[in-house]
């Protein structure tokens, strides 16, 4: 039996994957890191109070078999530089590091389409920044998701992406080859796909959205 480690519990694919990993008797005891109190309640969830601004007090509790790492923000959810960065780069590259540390077997992470350390904009730079440090932490296993537009119901409302995802997905049938991954993607078949990646050895790190669909 395993344990899952959980960091993005609330969003709108951590919901999903929190549902799932329930339901999966793979998993025995699912430990999820939360800044605030949370209605998941289930007596295979630990809810773990977290402190992202001193991670170094929890190194003993990041500890299980396989992290899940879906946390995000935006622009308009912290619009503050430094706080962005801190969201998208730091704190995942600071918990790999300390579940490295830990000896869990994989890290499961949440990435985005494009990601590119290189690029200008800060959003698909730092998921590529990210990508490249899990990769030089050389877990057991390693899975980076980089999903498209992602449909469900979300607590926040985002009327660009709304017209994004629509618009993509009236263009749908039209993206064909390397676009193809454009095509906008149901945030619970990313979930299912986190924990397939968990529990399998596919030879592969890196999916991009159209290949997280066919898993």
């Amino acid at each position: 039996m395993k344990t899952a480690i959980v960091f993005g519990s609330t969003g709108l694919i951590g919901g999903h994957l929190v549902n799932q990993l329930i339901q999966d008797n793979y998993y025995n005891k699912i430990k999820i890191f939360v800044r605030s109190q949370t209605s998941i309640n289930n007596e295979k969830v630990e809810v773990i109070n977290i402190d992202f601004n001193n991670l170094g007090n929890h190194k003993t509790e990041i500890t299980g078999d396989d992290c899940f790492f879906c946390i995000g923000t935006t622009k308009q959810n912290s619009p503050d530089q430094n706080d962005y960065q801190k969201v998208e780069l730091d704190i995942p590259k600071e918990i790999a590091k300390i579940a490295k540390a830990n000896s869990v077997k994989s890290f499961i992470f949440v990435s985005s389409i494009y990601a590119n350390p290189n690029s200008s904009g800060n959003y698909v730079k730092f998921k590529g920044l990210v990508e490249e440090e899990l990769k030089i932490l050389n877990f057991p296993k390693l899975g980076i998701l980089r999903p498209s537009f992602l449909m469900g119901k979300r607590k926040e409302n985002r009327v660009g992406e709304k017209i994004g995802i629509l618009t993509f997905r009236i263009l749908s049938p039209l993206l064909f080859g390397p676009i193809k991954k454009m095509r906008p993607i149901n945030s619970e078949n990313v979930a299912k796909a986190m924990i397939k990646i968990a529990k399998e050895n596919l030879q592969k790190i890196t999916f991009e959205s159209d290949e997280i669909l066919k898993l």
